[in-house]
């Protein structure tokens, strides 16, 4: 071991003639730990939020989405289409035809966005398991059904399977509008609530009806026409090697979107809170910090006869600096791993006994506490940073030292 460090190491550990440099001291490597607890705590949770947010729309949204890159709708039955529907790494497919429309029902409207689903999505995703009243069901011979979010039901007063049908209306596509009789400019179908889902996510529920795709294809007048085609990738299959075949075959005149890219918009926000969140918290380790520049520069004094004594022996500058360099990094150093270590085991506690829970009421939310999930990304960028802001800081009492000698 060299001479520097077994100084230093002495000198955090012995006690000192003043109390005060202890209580300093101690406090030092507390604020360091509580910082990075917190900082590990707090990232763990917006991790906790994203995998939160990505089991919800794992059964609604599908494996991949393919769209067209510019305009709406595009024909399913193109022949790049069709080979990429017969590749090995699909598994089943199924079309959708979105738009928004007008939603009227016993004199109450609102406007929503229509979404029609083809009979083959069912393969796709089990929405079932998302239907709160009623039951999922879009269609029953020449009669229509739908399933609305409960946010519009609520609004509009509906309820499954009631007598009264959904009038829906949406704009004719090659129609003028005609101020004497507005009417005429709008298409209008009839649909019977056959239930109502909940996803506790305002985008489905304040919004959303699904309907066949039949029926949204004879209110926009079109023959066979889709907005997306979604596919469920085949078991065993790399999702993003599939989606890099489709998009190679399809080049650039459509748009294939995994998961995350589908979401893409929500988890932007998760990711740009945590890690603004992560900066504020940066900020407030350099304030804790400061703790152990306080700290060295009150061991500093205290040891004046100390460095008289050495410097008398033979000792050089850089060795006395080094000293107290590494006095501070382990300052540092003790107060990070605490803090690792304890941020850790509090995730741990609450990924497992939900200590701290979302709201009085259980079943009120998605999830009853706040979700965690740790990454060993993020427990490593916590010790790089605050190893960095805590080995930068030192610097500042040792070249004051540095100046005196």
């Amino acid at each position: 071991m060299n001479l520097p460090f077994r100084i230093a190491r002495r000198y955090l550990f012995s006690k000192k003639s003043h109390n005060a440099v202890n209580v300093i001291s101690a406090l030092s490597v507390c604020g360091i730990a509580v910082a990075t607890a917190v900082m590990i705590c707090l990232l763990s949770v917006f991790n906790g939020f994203t995998d939160t947010i990505t089991l919800t729309f794992s059964d609604f949204d599908p494996d991949l989405e393919i769209t067209v890159a510019r305009g709406k709708v595009f024909n399913p039955d193109d022949e790049t289409i069709q080979q990429v529907l017969k590749l090995d790494g699909v598994a089943f497919s199924a079309q959708k035809l979105e738009e928004n429309a007008l939603l009227r029902y016993d004199e109450r409207q609102e406007p929503i966005v229509l979404r029609g689903l083809s009979q083959d999505f069912e393969y796709i995703a089990d929405l079932n398991k998302y239907v709160m009243s009623g039951e999922f069901g879009l269609r029953n011979g020449d009669i229509d059904f739908g399933v609305v979010g409960i946010g519009i039901a609520a609004k509009l007063g509906m309820q499954a399977n009631s007598i009264r049908p959904l009038e829906i209306y949406m704009p004719k596509r090659n129609e003028r509008y005609n101020p004497a009789n507005p009417t005429k400019a709008f298409a209008k179908k009839d649909a019977y609530i056959s239930g109502i889902f909940m996803l506790n996510q305002a985008k489905y529920d304040e919004h959303m009806l699904i309907v066949s795709i039949d029926l949204v294809r004879e209110l926009l007048q079109y023959t066979n026409e889709v907005s997306s085609i979604d596919i469920k990738v085949a078991h065993g299959a790399d999702i993003n090697e599939v989606q890099k075949q489709i998009q190679t075959i399809l080049g650039d005149k459509y748009l294939v979107k995994n998961r995350f890219q589908q979401q893409e918009s929500t988890y932007r926000m998760v990711n740009i809170e945590k890690w603004v969140t992560f900066l504020i918290l940066t900020i407030i380790i350099i304030i804790a910090v400061f703790n152990v520049v306080g700290s060295l520069s009150m061991l500093i004094l205290e040891k004046m006869d100390d460095i008289t004594v050495l410097q008398k022996l033979g000792a050089k500058k850089n060795l006395i600096c080094k000293i107290f360099l590494y006095e501070g990094w382990l300052i540092t150093f003790i107060g990070t791993v605490i803090g690792l270590i304890l941020g850790l085991v509090l995730c741990l506690l609450q990924q497992h006994f939900g200590l701290i829970s979302l709201g009085n009421t259980p079943g009120a939310f998605i999830i009853d506490a706040y979700p965690v999930s740790i990454d060993l990304q993020d427990v490593f960028i916590t010790f790089i940073t605050v190893s960095v802001v805590g080995v930068l800081a030192v610097f500042y009492p040792v070249n004051t030292l540095r100046k005196k000698l």
